[in-house]
């Protein structure tokens, strides 16, 4: 499965940084390849192609604000959580992301 997404969190410090990297951890534990955006105090990091946008299965958003670039993700699947529910229980919610992939 192929997943892209893009956290962030309303002070764009430590949770938007350490959602990224328990996501990616769990997605690459689960055998997927995976893609997470930051869009932090410093701006947007690890920005998301159009072409890995293309071929993703499904699109995370961990934000606790509103993102920039929404739209670029129109028509895919998306899962919406806080950056907690990625921090917390990040491979529940890759596992999640895998069951909303089967029910196509």
């Amino acid at each position: 499965m192929k997943i892209v997404g893009v956290a962030a969190c309303t002070v764009g410090i430590a949770h938007t940084y350490i959602a990224q990297e328990k996501l990616e951890n769990a997605g690459k534990k689960a055998g997927h390849e995976i893609h997470i955006e930051t869009q932090g105090t410093i701006g947007t990091e690890n920005e998301l192609s159009q072409e890995q946008i293309d071929a993703a299965d499904i699109v995370i958003i961990a934000a606790d604000v509103k993102i920039a670039g929404k739209e670029r993700f129109e028509g895919k699947r998306m899962i919406e959580v806080t950056t907690e529910i990625a921090v917390k229980s990040p491979n529940k919610l890759i596992a999640k992301a895998a069951e909303v992939i089967e029910q196509k």
